[in-house]
């Protein structure tokens, strides 16, 4: 299959197909923005939570990742994730046991990706387009919660990061969650990025490392209590 691709990118597209294939993609496109901007425009303040689909609820990231939305939902933040399996089924059960609001932006995948019970369903959306998709999580999101994952994850992270790094949005709060994990990284962070002049020294103040669920939902929190920002409910 993936060769398949490969050849037909590589090949020489005559007018009807890019017409009919890449030009109607663009309503496609503008098709997913415009759900998703109509069901999201009024949930409120929300704390987006990313992380693998690989983690099973036997893992301590997983009940974590549990322990951490109940508890951002009852200060009032609604709670989006992928919609999917692992680290997003915990943000979503989590919402849900504490009776918030569980927004899910599932993608279709060849593989891991289905909804997971924990939705309000009148929050759920389904998306062909990662970039479409990475919009909606931070357009709507006030804040950033990163549990261990893989490329999706650190696509994600790097995205919030990069945005506020720029200020095309607020400096709103990112918690990365388990400093072992993370640690490698940040050390790259460090050692290569900033000594190589690819980051600035503020940069790294851009998140921060926690290790326990009471750890995360206090950086949120404190970083509200400052703003005085109105939550859901």
């Amino acid at each position: 299959m993936n060769e398949t691709k490969l050849h037909n990118s590589l090949r020489q597209k005559n007018w009807d197909e890019t017409i009919t294939k890449d030009s109607w993609m663009v309503f496609k496109v503008m098709a997913e923005f415009v759900d998703g901007y109509e069901k999201l425009a009024k949930i409120g303040p929300c704390v987006s939570i990313f992380g693998s689909a690989r983690l099973k609820p036997e893992s301590r990231y997983y009940e974590m990742a549990v322990e951490i939305a109940e508890k951002i939902t009852k200060l009032g933040f609604g709670i989006i994730t992928g919609g999917g399996p692992g680290i997003m089924e915990a943000g979503n059960k989590g919402a849900f046991n504490a009776k918030g609001r569980s927004i899910g932006l599932n993608i279709d995948l060849p593989f891991e990706q289905h909804f997971n019970p924990y939705i309000n369903r009148s929050y759920s959306m389904n998306f062909d387009y990662f970039f479409v998709r990475k919009v909606m999580f931070v357009k709507y999101s006030q804040g950033f919660v990163v549990m261990p994952g893989g490329f999706g994850t650190l696509d994600e992270l790097t995205e919030a990061m990069t945005l506020i790094q720029t200020n095309k949005i607020g400096r709103f709060p990112i918690v990365l969650v388990g400093s072992e994990f993370w640690g490698g990284l940040l050390d790259w962070f460090k050692t290569t990025l900033l000594k190589e002049g690819m980051i600035a020294e503020g940069d790294l103040e851009l998140y921060r490392v926690v290790d326990t669920a009471d750890e995360a939902v206090a950086h949120i929190k404190a970083f509200y209590d400052k703003y005085s920002v109105n939550v859901n409910f």
